[in-house]
């Protein structure tokens, strides 16, 4: 319930300033602005309001049509629809999802978005890509001067990296270091994810004990990580129908290696039971070596609701434990973690590039990764709402809400700027093609484009969605 009402908070938000951006360019070029509403309303509003005659007027649930609200259509109709899948802001003359070139009359009136300039139209369809961005940018701006940031350099992470089978398949070895990427010195774990997965580059080279190694990655690395992550957001989900308790974990490709030092024995588990105590260090499930805390979780997946035996040393000595796991493979054990993180604080004036910077560094990212939804992998992972709303914590944190809601408006930002039509982007591209070669396509050429954008946009919403569908029951 948290996550649903954090994603409909923030998808709100988002689109009543993208369409603010439209409105406020518009006002600036004295084009008329007909109506602006939060979520859609066919047949009937929620709520509408107006003012004309001096005073305003206000309809519940009523039905959009009304003769005397019409009669004025100088000033701006604002509601609230019933359909929450976004907003719009209709613009006189402006051929779009809610006017045909059947409404148009048959000159251009000066107050219309068709009368106006080419440059003018372009800024005004600019405007709501440009406020999602430049609102991403505040936020993160805001985030970073309120609670500043909290970084793990990989020159802090003094005992390498855990690596998963599909990287050791890539000739690393647990514990190396990555000392650089193409040349380049990654600073954060992030770099390194973002450089192998996202941007595909192949040449790495690695500090193993004193011998510096070089690797080559495989060219399909970053395919073969999704459908890793797919098989395994699979096996979650089902474990997931199985017990409604269960707290699904996230595929671990690479990590910072944390020894197996047991911090914190949780009461009334497993390991409580056995006489594991704060201090102990584990090295081996069933046998099997687990040096490492990833080792250890994974190992523990292999055995639900099975006796297992624990090695784990304290005080140099060796100790051998017999305990049973329940079906969500604990011990109740959390391991020690003696990073060094580091945290930056800001002034409000050292926020402001910082966040420009970041934005700027997330869109880059989004773009980069765009890549890979184009192969059977990444549109097997494409989500809809569902998946959005899991983004969002279980439990309400001010500052993750903004995060992501900024981080959901960079990417409102970038999807609207692809040149589709029904799109900003669509709007965009005829209007770069009509100031390149000075003439303006017809009005019933772009209610063409748009209406088959629109059901591009359609079919990718319900393909989307169907994948949430799909993953809830298979």
């Amino acid at each position: 319930m948290i996550q649903a009402i954090q994603l409909i908070l923030a998808l709100s938000f988002l689109v009543l300033i993208h369409e603010l951006g439209h409105f406020t360019f518009a006002k600036i070029f004295h084009v008329r602005v007909e109506k602006f509403y939060m979520f859609f309303n066919p047949w009937i509003s929620l709520i509408r309001f107006k003012k004309f005659e001096g005073k305003w007027h206000v309809k519940i649930f009523a039905k959009n049509e009304d003769k005397e609200w019409d009669a004025h259509p100088e000033t701006t109709e604002w509601g609230i629809g019933w359909l929450p899948f976004g907003g719009y802001c209709a613009i006189a003359g402006m051929v779009d999802e809610t006017h045909k070139t059947d409404d148009l009359g048959s000159e251009a009136q000066p107050w219309e978005f068709r009368a106006k300039p080419a440059w003018q139209r372009l800024l005004i369809i600019l405007g709501g890509i440009l406020v999602n961005f430049i609102g991403a940018i505040v936020i993160f701006t805001m985030l970073l001067w309120h609670w500043g940031k909290d970084t793990l350099p990989l020159r802090n992470v003094t005992d390498g990296l855990y690596y998963s089978e599909v990287m050791e398949g890539e000739g690393f070895r647990q514990q190396d270091k990555i000392l650089a990427i193409n040349g380049e010195e990654p600073e954060y774990l992030q770099d390194v994810v973002q450089a192998l997965i996202i941007e595909g580059k192949r040449d790495v080279v690695v500090l193993r004990g004193t011998d510096t190694v070089a690797l080559t990655m495989s060219e399909d690395l970053g395919t073969r990580y999704l459908a890793l992550q797919n098989e395994f957001a699979k096996a979650e989900r089902e474990k997931k129908r199985a017990d409604k308790s269960y707290q699904k974990k996230n595929y671990t490709l690479i990590a910072e290696w944390i020894p197996c030092v047991v911090d914190t024995v949780l009461p009334d588990n497993a390991a409580y039971f056995a006489g594991i105590e704060k201090g102990d260090s584990i090295v081996a499930i069933d046998g099997k070596p687990t040096p490492s805390y990833y080792q250890m979780t994974a190992e523990l997946q292999r055995h639900p609701c099975d006796s297992i035996t624990v090695d784990y040393y304290r005080d140099g000595e060796l100790h051998t434990v017999h305990l049973f796991l329940g079906d969500q493979c604990k011990m109740g054990i959390a391991a020690r973690i003696d990073f060094r993180f580091e945290h930056t604080d800001y002034t409000f004036l050292q926020a402001i590039p910082a966040g420009i910077q970041y934005g700027w560094d997330i869109l880059a990212m989004y773009v980069k990764q765009f890549r890979l939804v184009f192969t059977k992998e990444g549109a097997q992972s494409l989500g809809g709402f569902g998946a959005i709303g899991s983004m969002f914590p279980a439990s309400w944190s001010w500052y993750a809400f903004w995060h992501m809601t900024a981080f959901l408006s960079i990417i409102l930002a970038f999807m609207n700027f692809l040149p589709i039509p029904a799109l900003d982007g669509g709007y965009i591209l005829f209007l770069l093609v009509e100031i390149i070669t000075r003439r303006k396509p017809s009005d019933k050429f772009l209610e063409k484009a748009n209406e088959i954008g629109f059901w591009f946009l359609l079919a990718l919403l319900i393909f989307a969605n169907f994948n949430d569908i799909l993953k809830i029951f298979f």
